[in-house]
């Protein structure tokens, strides 16, 4: 990391639209701004207050004019940044932007390096790392509930849910330090008991209830994945294409088309879904073709919800193959080529009373048409069910990331040890210790404990250059 005192500047908008924006952090960013700006009332920048807006030009080192723009001035401590800041709304081409961009490199200023604003911004104390990491994933939202889910943890909501669970638990580490304080009477006892295995489960369960929603986190924000698996020529690549609206996997009639899996991704009522398009199991002596078949077993175990593809009832013995390979899992029983299906309706019903099973969730068998699109809208209805995601607001606290997952999996097995030492009958400096681990824990998600530089760069890196 650079110096955090050196003024920065980068672009903060794609070039080539109507509007670029231009935006610098550091103490100095008004000062570098105003020599480079004339005002079209002749004021000087360094005279204007915060949160006001400035019409003017912007001059190349010989006082030619390289374009009209609009100036926001910030100033220190009520900036995104913390910093004094300003923002160049330029017109959007990419000369003009170049070559303003390029005058403030000549006056002082240097390009920031990704996400160096949000960082700096987590530095100076405007926000903590779980904010700043949903900055990033506010940018990169997909869909709605995507949106929901990092607003709320931009406002804060899901460090305010910490910081009580961690008030809580200061409280009870407190009153056990208190104890060992006056170790040589140990009749004296200011943590309740009884009180603080309470408070220890009911903590412990929040943090259990919050480390569940990363399963609902995670599917939203990567996409809830479906295996799209059968024989081959069955008509999965066709169903592909049709559920993402494009031509995205090869058709043909010729057995074992598609060697390897495909995966692309849709919008379906808001919900992303990561459609898996895999190689069509069959025996065959073909080495490659056996690979995919292989990755197709693999991504069957990587879904949350299977499509099994039929053009034919299937046998006893494949029921009892796909029932074992998918439990626990939502398997949607899907016949393909229903224009071309004789349906026998009583050997569909023996077939879904056969193929269901407590061990994996299968619905009643849907008929539809790949190639013709038609009952596809009910398979679309059928996943929206089959994920159950459940309908999110801006308030709800849902962890999106396997950091703060990973975190609250060894807070949650630190408490366990506290709960467990005082079943036991432990003495207190034991319990205190793990307290501290489970604060620990809980610090690093905010990064109220942090202080690796290597932790801090592996948040960062990902951030686009501008934020």
């Amino acid at each position: 990391m650079k110096n955090q005192e050196e003024c920065i500047c980068a672009l903060a908008t794609p070039a080539g639209g109507a509007i670029g924006i231009i935006r610098l952090s550091g103490h100095d960013a008004i000062t570098l701004t105003d020599k480079i700006f004339q005002s079209a009332n002749g004021k000087s920048l360094e005279e204007a207050k915060p949160y006001t807006l400035h019409y003017g030009e912007i001059k190349d080192k010989d006082g030619n004019t390289i374009d009209d723009v609009l100036v926001s001035v910030f100033r220190a401590h009520h900036s995104y940044t913390g910093e004094n800041s300003t923002e160049i709304s330029c017109h959007g081409s990419r000369y003009i932007l170049q070559q303003v961009l390029h005058r403030f490199t000549e006056v002082g200023c240097r390009q920031a390096e990704p996400g160096e604003y949000t960082r700096r911004a987590y530095l100076n104390g405007k926000m903590d790392l779980s904010q700043a990491e949903a900055v990033a994933d506010l940018i990169a939202s997909t869909n709605k509930a995507t949106h929901k889910i990092a607003l709320s943890q931009l406002k804060g909501h899901f460090s305010n849910e910490l910081s009580l669970l961690r008030e809580k638990l200061l409280k009870m580490t407190s009153l056990l330090e208190l104890e060992l304080d006056f170790s040589d009477h140990e009749e004296l006892e200011f943590a309740d008991r009884s009180e603080l295995q309470a408070l220890a489960e009911e903590i412990n369960h929040k943090i259990t209830t919050l480390a569940h929603s990363f399963e609902t986190g995670n599917a939203l924000k990567q996409g809830v994945a479906v295996a799209i698996v059968g024989k081959t020529n069955v008509g999965k690549s066709t169903l592909l294409n049709r559920l993402l609206h494009e031509e995205k996997a090869i058709v043909s009639d010729i057995h074992g088309t598609t060697r390897d899996v495909i995966e692309d991704t849709t919008l379906i009522d808001g919900i992303t879904f990561r459609f898996i398009d895999t190689a069509g199991i069959r025996k065959t002596d073909d080495v490659v073709e056996n690979i995919g078949i292989e990755r197709t077993f693999q991504k069957m175990e990587e879904a949350k919800i299977v499509i099994w593809l039929l053009d034919e009832q299937p046998s006893a013995s494949e029921i009892e193959e796909m029932k074992l390979k998918n439990q626990g899992k939502k398997l949607l029983v899907v016949f393909n080529k229903m224009d071309k299906l004789e349906n026998d309706k009583l050997a569909f019903d023996k077939f879904t009373h056969s193929c269901g099973s407590d061990s994996s969730e299968s619905e009643a068998p849907l008929f539809i048409s790949a190639r013709t699109g038609e009952n596809v809208s009910s398979l679309e209805q059928a996943l929206v069910k089959a994920a159950d995601i459940p309908e999110i607001t801006e308030n709800d606290v849902i962890i999106t990331s396997a950091r703060h997952y990973e975190a609250l999996l060894r807070a949650h097995d630190s408490l366990s040890r506290v709960l467990e030492s005082m079943e036991m009958g432990m003495s207190g400096d034991i319990i205190a210790e793990d307290l501290k681990m489970v604060l620990e824990e809980l610090g690093e998600i905010t990064g109220g404990q942090i202080s690796s530089q290597e932790t801090l760069n592996n948040i960062f890196k990902h951030f686009c250059i501008g934020k």
